[in-house]
């Protein structure tokens, strides 16, 4: 049960990640003049809580292996989009959003982390996401 519950918002996240790229592009929203800059935030929001959410199943250690979780997943999906009617994979939706955002999101996790651990210096590491 603890494992399930370490995991179980990677695998939200996964699933949610996965569904929003299985809509054909007839039926994405459109957000005006902002279109483009809302699904890149997208993006870049998404890869962030998938890292943090893969980090938190690593029991809060190893971010780089994480992020390199998230990159994976990312370059997964871009090829799951190929087969998507009206999408098609990106490189640069993989290199430029989706890493960007594992990276920022891991960042910030980290400097939450060390906020919250800086009031009592002789508390352990919180490891139980």
């Amino acid at each position: 049960m603890k494992f399930l519950k370490r995991w179980f918002p990677a695998l939200l996240m996964m699933t949610l990640i996965f569904g929003f790229s299985s809509i054909p592009s007839h039926e994405m929203p459109e957000f005006g003049a902002l279109d483009l800059s809302i699904k890149k935030f997208g993006h870049a929001l998404g890869y962030g809580l998938l890292a943090l959410s893969y980090q938190r199943g690593l029991g809060g250690k190893r971010p780089w292996l994480a992020w390199i979780m998230a990159a994976t997943y990312a370059a997964s999906d871009e090829i799951h989009q190929s087969f998507v009617p009206g999408r098609g994979p990106s490189v640069w939706d993989v290199l430029l959003f989706d890493n960007f955002g594992a990276l920022a999101g891991l960042w910030a996790g980290s400097l939450f982390r060390k906020r919250n651990q800086k009031g009592d210096a002789s508390a352990p590491p919180n490891t139980d996401y």
